[in-house]
């Protein structure tokens, strides 16, 4: 594919330099675009997993000038708005959002509670909602506007102990279907990746070879997995592909 040279993405979801924000980030970059990047560290920070303190100024100085970070809590109705504000300050226009963000955390039934189901819902679907109908309004270009969201697989298998989340991004692959055909006149594209298990350090050993085992070649997938999608989708010559939800999941068994 042909390097590009003035196309801009916002890409949300960037914190950990082992996540698929900053695995979008490098390939993204690496083709010519001029990126803005956002991300929330302290939610990383407050996970089992762990945070990456040096994981954004890394990232940005390994980047250069094709980058920069902008923190937001997409938990705020007013911060879609402001980044996509941002990157049109910034750089003059915007072509693409890639929304790789997330907010998981345990729900199991029998122990629900409903100020954390909001915030599911208002992180992964009221904020990717609020960024495509931003996006829709700023962009100009007429043609090669692309939205990219993330899923992780919800309706091909149950995820007991995270019911909150599965709900919510079950919502963001129904977004796909909703919006793409309103934004395709506008010469946006609207699809949606479902990376299955990636591989961004956050289950412990015993897991982790446990979910390797479901996978027919017998590995997780990787950050560079979903990027390349990612990149594929944000080409010209993914131009005439919209309203899909794609498992790019290296043939994961959910079910042994």
């Amino acid at each position: 594919m042909a390097v590009v040279t003035d196309r801009v993405v916002l890409v949300t979801g960037v914190s950990r330099r082992a996540g698929i924000g900053a695995a979008v980030a490098r390939l993204l970059a690496a083709e010519g675009y001029r990126l803005l990047l956002t991300g929330l560290p302290a939610y990383d920070d407050a996970q089992p997993y762990g945070g990456d303190p040096d994981g954004v100024p890394a990232l940005t100085a390994e980047l250069g000038d094709a980058a920069v970070h902008v923190p937001a809590d997409l938990l705020d109705p007013a911060a879609p708005g402001a980044l996509v504000t941002e990157a049109v300050r910034r750089y003059g226009r915007l072509d693409a959002v890639v929304a790789v963000h997330a907010y998981s955390t345990q729900t199991l039934l029998g122990a629900l509670d409903a100020a954390e189901i909001d915030r599911h819902l208002l992180v992964n679907v009221r904020a990717t909602l609020l960024l495509a109908e931003a996006f829709d309004a700023a962009f100009t270009a007429g043609t090669g506007g692309r939205l990219v969201l993330f899923s992780s697989g919800q309706r091909l298998g149950p995820m007991p102990t995270e019911l909150a989340y599965a709900a919510s991004k079950a919502g963001v692959e129904n977004l796909t279907v909703q919006l793409a055909p309103l934004l395709m006149p506008r010469g946006i594209t609207v699809n949606c990746l479902n990376p299955g298990p990636t591989d961004t350090g956050y289950a412990p050993p015993e897991a982790h070879a446990a979910v390797a085992e479901l996978f027919p070649g017998g590995r997780w997938g990787t950050p560079e997995d979903a990027a390349r999608l990612v990149r594929f989708l944000c080409a010209p010559e993914a131009g005439w592909i919209t309203g899909q939800v794609i498992d790019s999941e290296g043939g994961f068994h959910r079910y042994r």
